[in-house]
């Protein structure tokens, strides 16, 4: 046994530097200083620890799926990876996924093979710290082949903005966690489709406010009840109406009694829910882009309308058009011949003598 144990290991048996359980389906291989994942796992694995390692890439065929065919649980968290490629994750049996705690810098959106996952939870807290790695996992969400995710959790990733229509193929989604980022605005985000969330996590972000549209995608969604706001930058002015009312309303946000402003100055520390008509003292309109799109539009139409007229009075009085041109035409054609014979008699001194005699 102590042989088998520093070698490679048997059939069934255990990878070096791996502690296995049968009776429980498990390997850990934790702190163990590996560069790549073990050849000889065991067949009967369901649940994989590779954490706390100097791993610092996913090949293809990492897990071969005809050898790990019951494989369920794969827990990679905390070690150095940095490049996830095309097929080193297509496992049939696949349910949870965690990648937290990586430096990664790509992630193909082919990673779960070219058919679906049967993936269920994938956790990326801290690991997508790359902007090339965020397009990348968007790209994989969109294609469909996570349909069957129902928790997703990209928490302490620094995040700003996130690419548009990144959940909209995710129908199954119902934990969508997203704190501990640095997002500025949902504008972009569309929840629409995701009609089983229940849980979304926007807690330790930079949120100045929510916009209308983003409030009814909310309402849109039955089966969303909890929803955490806390520790955002609430900006108190006449922009968040909207959003107070909505919180005032409904019953869909935790903890929403202690959301406060952060700014102006005279409103820090202000509750949300205590914020009246006459704190933000509003003349001028919340929604300044709208109105102006339609001051726009409005503009476009009374411009169309003053040339269709133009156009059609032209066609009313065209022959009266055609008359007067005609005449400017005669009129500069008389013109021009006065100069032209003004100037043949300046040009022959013959005729030029016979003007002055003339005029004597």
């Amino acid at each position: 046994p102590v042989l088998l144990g520093c070698g490679s290991a048997q059939p069934g048996g255990c990878p070096a530097l791996c502690e296995c359980s049968e009776p429980a389906k498990t390997v850990k291989c934790v702190n163990r200083n590996l560069t790549a994942v073990p050849p000889d796992l065991p067949p009967y694995v369901r649940s994989l620890f590779i954490t706390g390692n100097p791993l610092t890439d996913l090949p293809a065929g990492a897990f071969p799926a005809q050898r790990l065919p019951d494989l369920a649980s794969l827990n990679l968290s905390g070690n150095h990876l940095r490049t996830v490629e095309a097929g080193s994750l297509a496992l049939p049996a696949l349910r949870q996924l965690d990648l937290s705690g990586n430096a990664l810098v790509s992630f193909s959106p082919q990673a779960f093979g070219g058919g679906g996952s049967p993936l269920e939870e994938l956790a990326l807290r801290g690991a997508l710290r790359d902007h090339g790695v965020l397009l990348s996992l968007a790209a994989l969400l969109q294609s469909g082949a996570l349909r069957n995710l129902s928790r997703l959790e990209l928490a302490d990733n620094g995040l700003l903005l996130l690419p548009a229509g990144m959940f909209t193929a995710l129908p199954a989604l119902r934990q969508l966690d997203l704190s501990n980022n640095s997002l500025v605005g949902l504008r972009n985000v569309s929840f629409q489709g995701l009609g089983q969330l229940q849980s979304l996590n926007l807690s330790d972000n930079s949120l100045g406010v929510l916009v209308n549209s983003t409030l009814a995608q909310f309402r849109s969604l039955p089966a969303l009840r909890h929803i955490v706001l806390g520790h955002n930058t609430w900006v108190c002015d006449c922009a968040i109406e909207d959003l107070v009312a909505w919180l005032k309303e409904s019953d869909q946000v935790e903890g929403k009694e202690a959301l406060t402003c952060a700014s102006p100055d005279k409103m820090l520390g202000k509750a949300l829910l205590k914020i009246s008509g006459s704190d933000l003292n509003c003349s001028v309109p919340t929604d300044l882009p709208s109105q102006l799109q339609t001051s726009y539009v409005f503009l476009g139409i009374v411009l169309a309308l003053i040339g269709a007229i133009f156009l059609l009075v032209l066609y009313l009085n065209r022959k009266g058009i055609k008359k007067w041109m005609h005449n400017i035409r005669d009129a500069c054609r008389d013109h021009m011949e006065g100069y032209h014979y003004r100037y043949e008699i300046n040009a022959d001194p013959r005729l030029t003598n016979l003007s002055s005699n003339s005029d004597v």
